[in-house]
């Protein structure tokens, strides 16, 4: 159960491998994997882009992995347990689990810190559960980050060109 996972997310604008925490981070990695093997990533979004140009000077998060390409919502799996506690801090590069204000209601997007980010580790908040890091890619991290922005209906930091997730695939 607590092997090294690692993993290929291939987007619009190139690939990156992250290394998912399953020790420190079981219920979200393996929620995480759940959706991967069920291809539920393609054609999906990074619907929420706050990258250097609104968050001077690093940026904030991309965040991506609920809504297909139009900006429709997927239908998702039950929320999960916060793993927020877990001892893993929001740190640049890493990936983390978005959720409502609700502690226990993320289910299939993710966020990946384009900064330290302190003020979402637990226990402020809550906390949002680090599960994971990009290991490999992280120019195609930045470049994501910093593509433009609009807002679309409720939707604010929206890409103007669709950035989408093609695959994610076990390395």
């Amino acid at each position: 159960m607590n092997e090294i996972i690692l993993l290929t997310i291939t987007t619009s604008l190139g690939s990156f491998d992250i290394e998912l925490y399953q020790k420190e981070a079981p219920i979200t990695a393996n929620n995480f994997l759940e959706y991967v093997e069920q291809n539920f990533y393609e054609n999906t979004l990074f619907h929420r882009v706050i990258g250097p140009d609104r968050s001077p000077p690093e940026g904030f998060v991309i965040q991506g992995g609920g809504f297909e390409i139009g900006m429709s919502p997927k239908e998702t799996n039950p929320p999960i347990k916060n793993e927020a506690d877990n001892g893993l801090k929001n740190e640049k590069y890493t990936l983390s689990m978005a959720r409502t204000q609700d502690l226990d209601s993320a289910t299939s997007q993710f966020f990946i810190n384009l900064t330290d980010n302190e003020s979402l580790d637990y226990p402020s908040m809550g906390g949002y559960a680090v599960f994971g890091k990009v290991i490999s890619g992280e120019e195609v991290i930045d470049k994501i980050a910093s593509v433009r922005t609009t807002n679309v209906g409720p939707y604010q930091d929206v890409p103007v060109e669709d950035v989408y997730i093609i695959k994610v695939e076990k390395k």
